[in-house]
């Protein structure tokens, strides 16, 4: 349990003094967040099989080919009368 050492309790909104944004620059990778893209984290030794993400996606993309095509046909559920 942490002891209060007698300062004051801080509003939620309230920027402490220890905190200096002054250097800060804007995120360049923000325009690619907010134009969709999906973040996938891979684990350490998948991520060392691909030099790159176009590597990845080519490799994803084949195997999703090869998915759709082996996946069963689903045939339409017929009404009972």
């Amino acid at each position: 349990m942490k002891k209060d050492l007698g300062k004051d309790p801080v509003e939620a909104d309230e920027i402490l003094p220890e905190y200096d944004f002054s250097r800060a620059r804007p995120n360049k990778y923000a325009s690619r967040y907010a134009a969709g893209s999906n973040v996938v984290v891979l684990d350490p030794d998948v991520a060392a099989a691909f030099p790159n993400a176009e590597e990845v996606n080519d490799a994803l993309r084949a195997l999703a080919g090869i998915i759709h095509r082996h996946a069963p046909r689903r045939t339409p559920a017929r009404r009972s009368a």
